[in-house]
């Protein structure tokens, strides 16, 4: 009987795979075909028509997350986020007050969207009204924290991609409860939470390098964790933070030291989750995540990580936290 794997090296994966003969072939003819997909996007290289606005954008859609929108958005003016383009999704909480000063300077533009699980919708409207504004747009929830290691700057890191490459596909570090029920709601996600998986998952999230179209194909129904996109026709993957082409079957990394991750907090405190859970969701017409699915991601909590630690103080004065 083949053996199942659920990790290797480098990556935790989100399901089990059976390491048999069939699959060893699979991943000869996946490598093939990414060797091809290179020298494609190298003949392929389409020229920015206009200038830019910005280097780098985030499209976000959120439902209730007045709790959390504020330490996102400083967090990521920190790391080099130029604009965010935010699509509310029938929120009923304190949002508005919360955005009203990143609207009156001009680093955030509202879009109200308010149909329901319509988040790929949301992001393929951001495309078509908005991506000629800026050079790079990724697709990034409010659970989600871009965090540069060999760089401070998130331009600085994507800059080099930006000749040929389509899209980067940025790795999720998961981040859990660290073992607490809950919290004060009012100190930082950031500071919190800092245990997490040992390894990396092997799902991530993109940013779209705007010289490229986005390919409107069935490969993109799940947009932001492998984007698509085309150059003269031809539609081309994305490459992951390494340079290496991406797919969702194939991931491949250098070294276990990863020079950018997305800090996914994706269950915060116990009761936060419960919470999350009530709330509805802005992809999922009934949440599948259950109390089981909180248990298994916390399983493979074993690790500390301070990456984002680097950024808590500018943090903190921006969001007037006085300790």
């Amino acid at each position: 009987m083949a053996k199942m794997i659920k990790e290797d090296k480098y990556f935790i994966f989100d399901t089990e795979i059976k390491n048999n003969l069939k699959y060893k072939l699979h991943k000869f003819k996946t490598k093939l075909k990414a060797a091809a997909y290179k020298c494609m996007m190298n003949l392929s290289v389409p020229k920015r028509k206009t200038e830019t606005k910005y280097n780098v954008s985030i499209c976000g859609i959120f439902k209730n997350e007045g709790l959390y929108l504020k330490e996102w958005i400083e967090f990521h003016k920190i790391v080099g986020v130029d604009h965010f383009y935010m699509y509310n999704n029938n929120s009923d909480d304190n949002f508005r007050e919360i955005l009203a000063p990143y609207i009156e300077e001009g680093t955030v533009t509202l879009v109200e969207w308010p149909k329901n699980q319509a988040q790929m919708e949301a992001y393929h409207d951001c495309v078509s009204q908005f991506a000629s504004e800026t050079k790079w747009l990724g697709f990034i929830d409010i659970d989600e924290f871009v965090v540069p290691k060999s760089t401070t700057n998130i331009y600085d890191f994507l800059k080099k991609f930006e000749k040929n490459r389509p899209a980067v596909l940025i790795y999720w570090k998961m981040f859990g409860s660290s073992g607490k029920m809950n919290r004060d709601l009012k100190s930082l996600v950031t500071e919190d939470l800092t245990v997490c998986w040992s390894k990396y998952s092997n799902m991530g999230k993109c940013f779209l390098n705007t010289k490229y179209k986005i390919d409107t194909s069935s490969k993109n129904a799940g947009l932001h964790h492998l984007l698509w996109s085309k150059a003269k026709k031809i539609a081309l993957p994305p490459v992951n933070l390494f340079g290496k082409v991406a797919f969702r079957s194939l991931n491949r990394a250098s070294k276990k030291d990863f020079p950018i991750q997305i800090n996914h907090y994706f269950s915060k405190t116990y009761e936060e989750y419960r919470l999350k859970k009530a709330k509805g969701d802005v992809y999922f017409k009934i949440n599948p995540h259950d109390e089981e699915y909180f248990y298994e991601h916390e399983i493979n909590n074993s690790t500390i990580d301070y990456s984002a630690y680097k950024y808590l103080i500018q943090l903190k004065n921006k969001m007037n936290i006085k300790e």
